[in-house]
This record gives structure tokens, C-alpha cells and sequence, in this order.
């Protein structure tokens, strides 16, 4: 379920589940926690390509949603509120991402080139169906992590994610003028680097996935064995995602946006994880009045 197709039903019950949690009632947080988890944390790994940094980036909003519930005044609807803690939590950050990508396009355009391109036959190349995936992935997570911060969360909110303007610029506290403008700018200088330098985008470019899968597990880019991005137990946003929002990319820029919707979705968390322990914790139990 798209989190931020506006839908009625849906706010009512995220409200529904505060009161019964400021009331005390613990079921009720699992849930609102469990609901909202999968795309707080897909959103934390496209903006930090790490796993590691995902998870922290999750587990502190969370907390910082959990722990202010008693402040939320529905102004807004939950999820605009929530994700607006994870905008602020993130831009303040002060991690840097991964040495592993380049954090400008130029950088990553070089890296590309540098890179050696290895010819491998039709059948090879469906026997490493899942490695090539892998690094394509890897390439577009590299590929917006050369966004600024800013621009990253405006793209994967409207773009990857498909919030309407209306939803991004609460989200971004911006005129919806302003989102529409820096989206716009997001996108362009995306687009631009794809467009000079994918070949799934622009076959008159060299650079192929299936050319590059060689010397990215030879150089220990991707471990065939234990793949990051493309695991069976992975799904994608556009099958996370319902169609219908109202959805503001160009039909001529589509194809863009499709590749990186077509980004892994995690959808499974182990029952005992962190929120789990956090909520069997009896200072916070006391904290929030769980019984």
C-alpha cells in the first residue's frame, strides 16, 4: 500500500491506532510500527545505499516518532508527520555514505570508464541473470547517492515513492511551487547523467551491466554469493506501490523512473527486532503507559 496515496480510511485507522496507543494499548503500536517500517526503512537505504546506515536511520526515527506520538496534533496526517521526522533526522545527519560510491557524477561517470568491459555470451549472461541485476541496482543506488541530500529525498519521494506535490512539499515543508521546481532539478540532473552514460537508457552508450558484472565480482563490487540488492525475498516498489497517485514525471521521462522503481523493496523484518526489544524494555513500557 502506497503510503502516501491520500485515502481516507487509512489516515482514520493511522489515528485510530495513536489513541489506542496514548490509552496504553501495546498491540496498537506493533502495528502502526509493523504498517509504517517497510517504507521508513526502503526509504533510509535509497538515501544512504548502506544497509548498516539504513537500519540506524530507521531505528532513530522510530524512536523519535514513538517517543513524540503524545505531540502529534493530526494536523496532518501521520504518515506527512512521520516522514517529515525522517527528512529532518536524515538532512542533519552527519554520516557520510559509503566510500564505495562516488559523490558526484563526474566521479561516478570515471568510475564507470575506468571500469573494463568484459563481452560474456547470451548464455552467461542468463546464467548470471542475477549478478547483472545486481549490479545495475548497485549502479542506480551509486547513481543517487550523487544527488545532494535534498535532492535525493525530493526524487525518491516523488519519484521512486510517487507522492503527489501536495504530500511532498508537507513532507519537505516547502510551496508546492518549490518541490515542483526542485524535483524538476532532481530529475534533470539524473536524467542528464543516464542519458550520456546508461546504456539501458541510451543504447548508443557503451556502458552495459552485463559488460561490467565481470570485473565487479573479480574487484569484490557484488558477492555472488551474498547478494545486496537482489535477494529472492525482495520485491520492487512498483509492486509495493499502488499506480494511482498522482503522478507528476513526463511520459518522456518515464523510462528513467521506471528503472529505479524497479529498485529492491524489503518487505520482511525479523519479529524480534529492535522495536520489538525496545517495546519489551520496562522503561519504556512505563514511558508510555503500555500495559
Amino acid at each position: 500500500m502506497n503510503p502516501f496515496k491520500s485515502t481516507k480510511q487509512s489516515e482514520q485507522s493511522d489515528k485510530e491506532l495513536i489513541q489506542q496507543i496514548l490509552d496504553g494499548k501495546k498491540s496498537a503500536l506493533t502495528t502502526l510500527v509493523e504498517r509504517h517500517q517497510p517504507f521508513i526503512y526502503n526509504l533510509a537505504w535509497k538515501l544512504t545505499g548502506n544497509i548498516s546506515d539504513a537500519e540506524d536511520l530507521t531505528q532513530e526515527t522510530l524512536i523519535k516518532v514513538i517517543s513524540s506520538l503524545s505531540s502529534f496534533k493530526q494536523e496532518s496526517s501521520f504518515t506527512t508527520w512521520a516522514y517529515r521526522i525522517a527528512k529532518n533526522h536524515f538532512l542533519n545527519s552527519q554520516k557520510k555514505p559509503s566510500a564505495q560510491f562516488a559523490s558526484k557524477f563526474d566521479e561516478l561517470g570515471t568510475m564507470l570508464d575506468a571500469a573494463p568491459s568484459v563481452v560474456i555470451s547470451m548464455e552467461e549472461q542468463e546464467q548470471r541473470r542475477e549478478e547483472i541485476r545486481e549490479v545495475r541496482l548497485q549502479c542506480l543506488s551509486g547513481m543517487l547517492l550523487c544527488l545532494t541530500k535534498e535532492q535525493r529525498l525530493i526524487y525518491i519521494i516523488g519519484d521512486i515513492f510517487r507522492a503527489d506535490h501536495h504530500v511532498g512539499s508537507e513532507i519537505m515543508e516547502i510551496s508546492k511551487d518549490n518541490y515542483r521546481m526542485k524535483l524538476s532539478k532532481a530529475r534533470k540532473d539524473l536524467y542528464n547523467f543516464m542519458q550520456n552514460k546508461c546504456g539501458l537508457v541510451n543504447k548508443a552508450n557503451p556502458c552495459r551491466c552485463h559488460k561490467k558484472v565481470t570485473f565487479a565480482t573479480a574487484n569484490g563490487m557484488i558477492d555472488a554469493k551474498n547478494l545486496l540488492f537482489n535477494r529472492k525475498e525482495y520485491s520492487t516498489f512498483k509492486e509495493q506501490l499502488e499506480p494511482d497517485a498522482d503522478f507528476l514525471v513526463d511520459d518522456a521521462e518515464l523510462k528513467y523512473s521506471e528503472l529505479h522503481q524497479d529498485h529492491s523493496f524489503k518487505t520482511t523484518f525479523d519479529k524480534k527486532n529492535f522495536l520489538v526489544k525496545l517495546l519489551e524494555d520496562v522503561n519504556w513500557k512505563t514511558r508510555l503507559n503500555l500495559n
